[in-house]
């Protein structure tokens, strides 16, 4: 009786655990699962994105690049901005803290970073050991603009540009090359020939589809989803830099014609004044600079750069331009203070405004303030001696850095256009194999429009 007893309490035990236990799986199926479903959801989504093809692209670059210890950093537009919009958070975190893929999961079809190419030790290895690692990788050359027209180096090609390619991502890493101006500069990505143009969507691109010029970039690294990567210390300034980022080359090769044609003067006295220009000009980018006002090179100045790369002996003076919505009240007790008196002002900040300064040696500096209107833009003269005023009429323009006597600089994009409304329309000499271009150096005042003195 008591064996009965035990088999049929041990079969009630039994029977009641099961109920139990299948009483545990209703409940949590029914109610927790329900309750914490959209918890539950989101953590099994954030690994996910770490187990997508751009995360897993770009972390095999960055072992890549971090094994053969290429220096590359971050300058992807979209990913920087939502690293500027959290940068507080992202500047804490730690390497392996990440529990969701914010940043490199974001949908894109590149992933941009950039090197700068004096560091670089190791160049075609690194190419080798990324296509053995799985990547496509694309490379763009050509030759460095600096040297056009050399005729024993004009043919040395550059790396401009290399599009890896991994499963269905791309990584573009823009090549940055120092210039004397201390800044980087990067080139055109023009596909040749042989290119496949179905090997990545080019239209796409962020970067290459013109020349470019940035200031040089301190760097810090960051952890982001888990990777440790290098960007710009401040992210903001390089994102403000992109879109105005555009430069356009003196013409090296003409130049180098122009003085074939016409011997450079190498006189005591233009020497002198080379320099004294050349001060001057750095002086006023500075002061400029903190007063963040926008300028370029206008006038004498400009075709000075556009006929021959450099600084014409005669003209005296330098000349700039600045657009009259970037006028500051300060700008003229700013130039006081960095050494260079006001000797004319002439019109009003509403009209014609035009600013004089002293440099020294007697060189000075002409700041002409631009206006625009619908369909052109203006600067308005006046004659010393007469009060007699002028309207001086530009086609519209845009701004794009070059490079001038060492410095970077803006000039006008439609540079052409621009220094024909000042000095009439161009001449194009033929000599030899070669063409000169041939400017007068006065005022074109056929399209300006006398304007009687204000009372």
């Amino acid at each position: 009786m008591s064996r009965i007893n035990k088999n049929v309490i041990l079969a009630l035990l039994t029977l009641t655990s099961s109920a139990f236990l299948l009483f545990q799986l209703y409940y949590y199926k029914h109610y927790l699962s329900a309750k914490n479903g959209a918890g539950l959801s989101k953590s099994k989504g954030s690994r996910i994105g770490f187990d997508g093809t751009q995360w897993r692209t770009v972390k095999k670059f960055i072992m890549l690049t971090s094994s053969q210890n290429v220096p590359v950093f971050l300058i992807d537009p979209l990913i920087l901005e939502l690293i500027n919009k959290n940068f507080e958070k992202v500047k804490n975190a730690s390497h392996g803290s990440a529990s969701e893929c914010k940043f490199f999961c974001v949908p894109r079809d590149f992933t941009a970073f950039a090197l700068q190419y004096h560091l670089w030790k190791n160049e075609e290895g690194w190419f080798r050991i990324a296509e053995n690692m799985g990547f496509q990788c694309l490379k763009i050359e050509s030759k460095d603009p600096r040297l056009d027209g050399i005729d024993s180096l004009s043919g040395t090609e550059i790396p401009l540009h290399y599009i890896c390619t991994l499963a269905s991502h791309a990584v573009h890493l823009v090549v940055f090359h120092e210039r004397s101006g201390n800044y980087l500069w990067h080139g055109h990505l023009r596909l040749k020939g042989h290119i496949d143009r179905k090997f990545v969507p080019f239209r796409k691109l962020q970067f290459g589809r013109y020349p470019g010029a940035f200031d040089r970039p301190e760097l810090q690294q960051i952890t982001i989803d888990g990777l440790e990567v290098l960007i710009p210390k401040d992210p903001m300034h390089f994102l403000e830099e992109i879109p105005h980022s555009r430069f356009i080359e003196c013409r090296y090769k003409e130049a180098r014609a122009f003085f074939q044609q016409y011997l450079d003067d190498n006189t005591v006295e233009a020497m002198a004044f080379r320099k004294s220009a050349k001060e001057l000009l750095q002086l006023a980018a500075k002061t400029l600079k903190k007063l963040g006002v926008r300028f370029w090179l206008s006038s004498g100045t400009c075709l000075g750069w556009y006929r021959q790369c450099g600084i014409i002996p005669y003209s005296k003076d330098v000349d700039l331009g600045i657009f009259i919505q970037d006028y500051k009240s300060d700008i003229i007790s700013a130039f006081q203070d960095a050494g260079l008196p006001l000797k004319h002002k002439f019109g009003k900040v509403e009209d014609s405004l035009e600013l004089s300064f002293q440099g020294k040696d007697d060189v000075k500096l002409d700041i002409f303030f631009f206006y625009e209107e619908t369909d052109h833009m203006w600067n308005g003269g006046t004659q010393a001696k007469t009060g007699k005023k002028f309207k001086y009429l530009f086609p519209k323009f845009t701004l794009c850095w070059t490079e001038f006597i060492d410095m970077k600089v803006r000039v006008p994009c439609e540079t052409i256009e621009y220094i024909e409304a000042n000095y009439g329309v161009l001449e194009e000499r033929s000599s030899h194999s070669w063409s000169v271009y041939e400017f007068v150096l006065e005022p074109k005042l056929c399209n300006c429009l006398i304007q009687p003195d204000p009372a």
